[in-house]
């Protein structure tokens, strides 16, 4: 088998369907993951999300499974978050195909342990991708069985019992499913729930019609802004393509920064266990870490990526974790991240209280920020020197390099400047304590970078 660097990334795989992935080669990597996970777990869940190349790729895995002895249960359509509360809850290995936010020609596998645990490259991807160039050994005894199980019922009410609506005032929420997973899952999980629920694109399509299911995106939000104007609604949610991920608009059709969302979360499951551990990437505001300890909590810096998060929520026992990029990830959901549960959080607080949700979300917005800003370079460790080099040697300037480069000014601005893992990109976040601050420390970087 030819090198599969290219499509076994740090915690999935993903490439382009029919010139990077097929039946066969999924095949092969259902087996390679059965032969992992063989000691640790007897079946492997499997779900999958709503592109056309999805059901027959969950099938292929799924000989592959069953041709090396193991069972496996079939969930069928699922979130990526669903997907690990079936092998939270069934303490199973699992495997979800999807390719997240991507256009519709890719697709993709996420894959974890029993009790949802992730696999990247240091915890099992690399080996399976040896597995799988070296060719799959052949298996002699009796096949793997598949049964068919909907866990779509058993994941609402879970979510449901971990947050409490019920003292919640009625609420008109407008949700872009991005015709993505979301338009699945949210009906059920929603209701019974005291929510007035104006759908948007929920009907599954993974051609995407109507726009890309990445929120992350601001041309994806506009479609969403518009209509939770338009009917007066008190908050809007976009999820991505497989719902994992989940971005707030306030009543005035403005985003809420993901960082405001992880202060706010934080500060609610901190008031369940005072004193308990918060984790939240380097790239987050520094204003999370200032409310965790404000509310009594202890906050802990992490690298970005999940593999990250969730080794450290287990290191630390954190309740909580968050990211810039919507990612939340909660100990009473096996340290898995779902965007749905943050969701919930964020509707129960507002529900809770009289005022808007722009009111609600002020008192976690403590800075102006850059958002993440992609230059393309020909030489990403050259450009991060050379800015490492430009800001070092300043009064009171402090640097770290935990994840890329992060720089701390003496009057409260930062920035962090890190390489993308698979494109030739350098990523800039710039955080500082005004507009004009963050303009210019921004301009100042990207002079560098750019040449």
């Amino acid at each position: 088998m030819s090198d599969l660097s290219a499509i076994v990334k740090a915690y999935d795989i993903r490439g382009v369907v029919g010139e990077q992935l097929n039946a066969d080669l999924v095949r092969n990597f259902g087996a390679a993951f059965a032969l992992l996970i063989k000691p640790e777990s007897p079946a492997v869940v499997i779900g999958h999300d709503m592109r056309e190349s999805s059901p027959g790729l969950a099938q292929a895995f799924a000989e592959g499974v069953t041709s090396q002895g193991l069972d496996v249960v079939h969930i069928g359509l699922a979130s990526t978050d669903e997907l690990y509360f079936a092998s939270g809850s069934l303490n199973l290995a699992g495997a979800q195909f999807t390719a997240s936010h991507n256009p519709a020609k890719y697709n993709g596998i996420k894959m974890c342990r029993p009790g949802a645990a992730p696999v990247g490259q240091d915890s099992g991807l690399a080996e399976i991708r040896d597995t799988v160039e070296q060719g799959v050994p052949a298996f002699e005894g009796q096949p793997g069985t598949v049964t068919e199980r909907d866990v779509l019922t058993d994941y609402a009410a879970y979510l449901r019992g971990l947050v409490d609506l019920s003292r919640s005032r009625p609420l008109k929420v407008v949700v872009d499913a991005g015709n993505g997973m979301g338009g699945h899952t949210v009906p059920t999980v929603f209701e019974g729930l005291p929510i007035d629920l104006v759908p948007m694109y929920f009907e599954l399509d993974g051609s995407f019609p109507n726009h890309e299911a990445n929120p992350l995106d601001p041309r994806n939000l506009v479609d969403l802004q518009a209509k939770v104007r338009e009917v007066g609604a008190d908050a809007g949610l976009a999820f991505d393509g497989d719902a994992d991920r989940c971005f707030v608009i306030d009543e005035n059709g403005d985003p809420v920064s993901p960082s405001a969302i992880t202060a706010l979360v934080a500060t609610r499951e901190l008031a369940k266990e005072p004193g308990a551990t918060i984790i939240h990437n380097l790239i987050t505001s520094h204003a999370v870490p200032e409310i965790v300890t404000e509310h009594g909590g202890k906050p802990v810096r992490t690298r970005v990526g999940h593999s990250f998060i969730k080794e450290e929520m287990a290191r630390t026992g954190a309740i909580f974790g968050g990211e810039h990029s919507a990612h939340y990830y909660f100990r009473d959901f096996w340290r898995a991240d779902t965007g749905m549960l943050a969701a919930m959080h964020v509707l129960a607080a507002l529900g809770e209280q009289d005022g808007p949700l722009s009111e609600l979300t002020r008192e976690y917005k403590r800075y102006a920020a850059s958002g993440e800003v992609n230059s393309t370079v020909d030489d990403q460790v050259a450009r991060q020197l050379a800015v490492k080099d430009a800001f070092a040697g300043r009064a009171g300037v402090l640097t770290d390099e935990l994840d890329g480069l992060t720089v701390q000014l003496p009057d409260g601005s930062w920035f962090n400047l890190r390489p993308s893992n698979t494109e030739p990109l350098l990523r800039l976040n710039v955080e500082a304590p005004t507009e004009d601050a963050v303009r210019a420390l921004t301009d100042e970087v990207l002079a560098i970078v750019r040449g």
